[in-house]
């Protein structure tokens, strides 16, 4: 009985003791959260044994230091593929300036089916392990002349390594998505002049919205100043919903450490209680950010330095969402090409914990959303995955409540740490209803076999069993 005693105490001890690990978990220090369900697939050595990669589906692969792998698509004549490739180095491994994924679609004949888009991502100054992200595309349209028909296409992913790199293998995550053509045409040159003049940042007391640790779990915005804390080697993703004919810009800040060599906010999510003696010095690229449209293809970076006093990375304006946008010669406005959901990457490199430590920093992300919402394209068909390409009032409402794109509740300092008590709570009352359940069938046993029915203390028997 001192056994199952022993266990039941223990069943309590750990139920009431993961839950804060789990809400810890859910920080920036996390790992890269893969989508739920996603297939796990071995890319192939060869083209002929390619595994099929299916529009709306994700995928989990790996890709070694040396190498390539393929995969495969089945494509209809009239339909544009994006396939969208995260490759995830192991924390802590060492990465180069240059080093990093490429990707491409080809034909039959090894043509690229889209040669001039960006199609590779690099860790670039920071040289800072973290998820990036590459996409390569098939496109259909009246000014695509290649890679046209049905048919089987192939996505050849690589790996760019300097020999002072880590050699360990590469988690992916790949996701294709599929545009159908247009209902009819239309032009095929991109918008006139736009306002490329930097929009003023919104202004006000920041509202903390906990960033995602990948795509999957991305945390909404809406137009706004928003607020977090950033490990050194920390990502956090959030997304933001912009609608044909609206205009996104985006301006991150780094908090300033005290005199002291203490963060001057304070402490943790969204500031409060640091620990002391954080040190002093400079760090080039020491916070990246990155905004990727729909499809996770990049449309522009920044970043800044650090040393200790507040600092700033600001996105380059860009055009509003329209579709003829992909006629553009410049990748930037090329690539604001849909409506729909937008996704910033931060990232704070890991150098950082080496010159001021490794507590959090203040991260403020100031957010605007500008210009009416109008009427987009029609199309001849549906995307995958469905509303792919469009803002609803669903969309309009999870920026609101700050919701992930898992569709888990608000990221807001109280709620959530209500959610994670309302939680724990939950768990940890049903854990010691069984233990008083027990209790009191252990005292029952152990009344009837010592006095009987008749037996007066028999009523007496409350509590623990003896001996506990």
């Amino acid at each position: 009985m001192r056994a199952v005693a022993c266990v039941v105490a223990c069943t309590v001890v750990c139920a009431a003791g993961v839950l804060p690990g789990q809400a810890w978990a859910t920080g920036a220090s996390a790992s890269y959260g893969f989508a739920e369900g996603a297939e796990t697939v071995d890319g192939a050595t060869s083209s002929a044994e390619g595994h099929r990669l299916n529009a709306g589906k994700v995928y989990k692969s790996s890709l070694p230091r040396v190498g390539r792998r393929f995969y495969r698509l089945e494509l209809r004549a009239e339909e544009s593929a994006y396939v969208a490739v995260t490759a995830v180095p192991a924390s802590g491994s060492t990465v180069s300036y240059a080093d990093g994924v490429e990707v491409s679609v080809q034909d039959a004949d090894g043509n690229n089916c889209s040669p001039g888009e960006s199609q590779e991502a690099r860790f670039g100054a920071s040289e800072s392990a973290r998820p990036i992200t590459a996409t390569a595309a098939r496109r259909v349209g009246p000014d695509e002349k290649s890679c046209e028909g049905p048919g089987t296409y192939y996505v050849l992913v690589e790996r760019t390594s300097a020999p002072e790199s880590s050699r360990t293998s590469w988690d992916l995550e790949l996701r294709v998505a599929s545009e159908p053509a247009l209902r009819e045409k239309g032009a095929t040159t991109p918008p006139g002049p736009w306002d490329s003049a930097t929009p003023v940042a919104p202004t006000g007391e920041r509202k903390v919205r906990e960033g995602g640790t990948s795509f999957n779990g991305a945390r909404a915005l809406g137009k706004g100043v928003w607020g977090d804390s950033i490990e050194p080697g920390g990502t956090l993703f959030y997304r933001v919903p912009v609608d044909w004919g609206q205009r996104l810009s985006v301006a991150a800040e780094l908090g300033s450490l005290s005199s002291g060599g203490e963060a001057a906010g304070g402490g943790e999510r969204g500031g409060v209680g640091r620990e002391a003696g954080r040190g002093t010095g400079y760090v080039a690229s020491a916070l990246v950010m990155t905004l990727s449209n729909p499809v996770r293809a990049e449309v522009d970076d920044a970043d800044t330095a650090y040393d200790g006093s507040q600092k700033s990375a600001v996105l380059d304006p860009v055009p509003p969402v329209a579709y003829e946008n992909r006629f553009a010669p410049a990748d930037a406005v090329a690539a604001m090409r849909f409506a729909g959901w937008y996704y910033l990457t931060v990232h704070l490199s890991a150098d950082v914990a080496g010159k001021f430590g490794a507590a959090p920093l203040d991260l403020t992300l100031r957010v605007d959303v500008d210009g009416a919402a109008r009427p987009g394209p029609v199309y001849a068909g549906s995307p995958v995955p469905d509303e792919e390409f469009g803002v609803t009032e669903r969309d309009t409402e999870a920026a609101r409540r700050g919701e992930t794109a898992a569709g888990s509740g608000t990221g807001g300092g109280d709620a959530g740490a209500m959610a994670v008590l309302a939680t724990g709570g939950i768990g940890t009352g049903v854990v010691l209803l069984g233990v008083l359940g027990g209790w009191t069938l252990v005292a029952r046993r152990r009344a009837a076999g010592e006095g009987g029915p008749g037996d007066a203390s028999a009523g007496a028997q409350f509590g623990p069993p003896r001996g506990w």
